[in-house]
Parts: C-alpha cells; structure tokens; sequence
C-alpha cells in the first residue's frame, strides 16, 4: 500500500468554491478509488491550503486509475483557476499505522513534517513503535508515513483532536507522563505543522 498526499496552494478566499466544486465531482472519482482525507489549512504557514490522501496498491494502480477517471471525464474538477501551486508526495505508512477510512476523530487534525538524516530515519520509526500504542491513549494517530517519492527522509504525522484545548492538554500530559516523546537520539533537521479542519465529504472527520 503507498499513499499519494497532494497539497494544493489556492487563491485567497477560493477554499469554499474549491471544496464545492470537488465535492460535485467526488461520486464519480471515487469509482475507481477510496480517498483517504481531505483537508483545509486553519493555522499553519500558508493559508489557503488544502491537504488531501489517496490510497493505492502501488504505483502502477494509481497511474492507471489517474488516466481512466481523466479520460472518462470523472476527475478533476474545474478548480485550475484557483490553483497556484501543487505538490505531490508519495508515502509509505509507518507498520504501526492503522489504514485510511471512515473515522470520526476530528474535528481537529495536526500534520506534522519531520526531516531526519537517512541513517536516522528507521531508527526513529523503530523508537515510535515501541511506545505508540501509550500514545494512542491519549489521543488517536491518524496517519503515519514516510516518504517514498517527493523530499525524501521526511517523517509524515497525522494526529486527531477534539479541539485546540484537547491538543494542550494531550501534548502536556503525554511529556508530563514520559509517554512522549519516543526516546531517541535522533534529532530532526527540520520540523513542520499545520492545523487542519476536513471538508464535509473527507472520510474522516
């Protein structure tokens, strides 16, 4: 299983507009493939953002699923006029990351990007294994990646909260308790997030 993260930089004011548009479009999308989430950016650096997952068998699928719903007039929608930038990754999920699919463990995601030296990297996923399942008692993990294709040795986290007060209150208690973070002594090179919110028609919510 590889998952595609696509990360579009909009105009401003454009997200509603956009979201509408590909909601129309997402019935016929979705025969041929699930979608993971779909997100907007509410805090984070920059606005105007929208985050979404596909799952895939491989790569070979995904080329061909991109080129059927093309050619059949399915996807995408009409948001070129919105777009000024778009990037795309291609992850594999950590072993301890439980698959994509109806949830509803929002409303509040935090995407977390963490790059790491190439040595470090299976290190610092071994590290998360060990103590994940503490974690997850404190609040769920959404997703967890790295990259496969794109800016590689980037660690990729999803987390699901309540609210922004359930994210302090969690961040503090797991440091507070020893539970988190995993112990290691790798270091991160560089370290991301952003606040998410999902779109009405993400899977998970």
């Amino acid at each position: 299983m590889i998952y595609e993260l696509r990360t579009y930089d909009l105009r401003h004011r454009s997200v509603p507009e956009f979201g509408r548009r590909t909601a129309e479009k997402l019935a016929g999308r979705l025969e041929y493939s699930s979608l993971g989430g779909f997100w907007h950016a509410e805090v984070g650096r920059p606005l105007n953002q929208v985050v979404h997952i596909w799952p895939y068998d491989d790569l070979s699928q995904r080329a061909d699923i991109r080129a059927r719903a093309v050619a059949d007039g399915k996807w995408p929608p009409d948001n070129t006029e919105f777009i000024l930038n778009m990037q795309s990754e291609i992850l594999n999920p950590a072993p301890f990351m439980t698959p994509l699919g109806e949830r509803k463990i929002g409303p509040l995601y935090e995407l977390r990007t963490y790059t790491y030296s190439p040595d470090d990297l299976p290190r610092v996923i071994d590290a998360w294994a060990q103590v994940i399942e503490e974690r997850e008692k404190l609040s769920p993990l959404a997703g967890c990646w790295y990259t496969e294709i794109g800016p590689l040795n980037r660690f990729v986290h999803l987390w699901a909260y309540n609210s922004y007060e359930e994210r302090v209150r969690v961040r503090k208690e797991a440091l507070d308790s020893g539970v988190w973070p995993p112990p290691t002594d790798a270091v991160a090179l560089r370290q991301e997030n952003k606040i998410l919110t999902p779109f009405e028609f993400s899977p998970m919510q």
